[in-house]
């Protein structure tokens, strides 16, 4: 029997030793992946609703890091800093696991990360193309929009990739303004549900088309009575929505459309590639449940329209050193004063160009054209924006 107890333990032994082998040989079990990203630039004057202030400054510095935390879960952690108004900000823009082995094409994210609606959201802000997110993601999103809660993803067994999804959050940076800070807020504010579809045209093009729908417990207009001017627009909950990531323009209901298409010659990417892309967005139900005069709110003519805010990007690799970009995009947006609704447009056309030196580095000259009506007091101007973006470290790959 001692004999019989001496071998089992032997064998016990060797099984440690050989699955605590296994985990070492995992160099992302025991070495999680450290990178940072150095943003920085140089700015003539300031853009709405944008993070990036007039002259030198840092923009959106991030440090991450990330690993897999054994043979079912991935974490990552990434903290940003940002220099606002003169004053270093820190902030935690993503603290998540993620399962990595569920059946059946599931798998569940939970903690503090970006939303996967529409196409760019889901993408750190260095990888885009040109300096600032558009100006319908700054107005509807806050620029990019991540919050704590819980997705539940599933991909589905097609020929075509088709993803889909479903996520909670906490909502605190899409509530609408309230000046008073009376209104009781859902602690559960925020519900989305998208489906993405994609794949390959021969060996040079592929494409991805997605639907999303965003759901705002906390989105629609507070007001409250005056005796002098009768319904008045809230304006301050205690969040910076010119900067600290929060929505500027809310409602109940935004409903998300979104396209990419990219070409390289024979699907090879390091010399040359094409990638077209756009969005389109729709805000409703965001004008205050109080009722004044003839019974509800109203702008001058009709009521107010819908919220509304688009972009068509295309940016071309021209070789493994240079690209360019174009994009154009608009947003029309509501103005909420005394007992009437002010229609709000602002469009913006934007030029950039890009030296790389490798994947790590990029430096880049940006012209930007902002034509405004009556857009929060802004008047037309030309920014002119050259921003280096550096990446140190090891760092995972892009998005689509």
């Amino acid at each position: 029997m001692t004999r019989l107890n001496t071998r089992i333990s032997a064998v016990a032994a060797a099984c440690a030793l050989i699955s605590n082998v296994s985990f070492a040989e995992d160099s992302s079990l025991t070495n999680p992946a450290i990178s940072a990203v150095l943003d920085g630039y140089y700015q003539n004057t300031e853009r709405p609703m944008a993070e990036r202030e007039e002259g030198f400054g840092l923009g959106h510095t991030e440090v991450a890091i990330s690993a897999n935390i054994d043979d079912m879960f991935y974490g990552k952690l990434t903290a940003v800093l940002e220099v606002h108004e003169g004053e270093t900000e820190l902030g935690l823009e993503e603290a998540f696991i993620q399962t990595t082995a569920m059946p059946a094409g599931f798998s569940v994210r939970a903690g503090r990360f970006l939303s996967d609606v529409g196409y760019l959201n889901n993408q750190h802000v260095h990888t885009d193309a040109f300096s600032d997110r558009p100006a319908a993601y700054r107005a509807f999103l806050g620029s990019h929009y991540f919050d704590d809660g819980v997705r539940l993803d599933y991909v589905a067994p097609t020929d075509l990739f088709w993803a889909m999804g479903i996520e909670a959050f906490k909502g605190d940076n899409m509530r609408a303004e309230d000046e008073h800070g009376e209104r009781d807020f859902k602690n559960l504010g925020v519900y989305t549900a998208y489906t993405k579809i994609g794949g390959d045209i021969g060996l040079s093009s592929s494409w991805q088309v997605g639907l999303s729908y965003l759901r705002n417990e906390n989105g629609r207009l507070t007001a409250h009575e005056d005796e002098e001017h009768g319904i008045e627009p809230a304006a301050d909950d205690g969040h910076d929505h010119d900067h600290a990531h929060a929505a500027k323009y809310t409602g109940e209901n935004t409903y998300m459309a979104d396209f990419v298409y990219k070409w390289a010659p024979n699907g090879n990417y390091k010399y040359q590639h094409l990638t077209v892309s756009g969005e389109y967005f729709k805000v409703t139900d965001f004008a205050p449940l109080d009722e004044h005069d003839d019974g509800h709110l109203h702008s001058s003519e009709h009521g107010p329209d819908d919220q509304t805010g688009w972009y068509l990007s295309s940016v071309y690799q021209i070789s493994p050193n240079w690209s360019a970009g174009l994009r154009y995009g608009q947003v029309d947006t509501q103005e909420l004063h005394d007992d009437h609704f002010d229609s709000q447009k602002l469009k913006e056309t934007e030029v950039s160009l890009a030296w790389h030196h490798s994947h790590f580095s990029t430096v880049r000259l940006q012209y930007t054209n902002q034509q405004g009506t009556n857009f929060d007091g802004f008047t037309d101007d030309n920014v002119i924006t050259l921003q280096y973006v550096m990446t140190l470290g090891a760092h995972g790959a892009h998005q689509f």
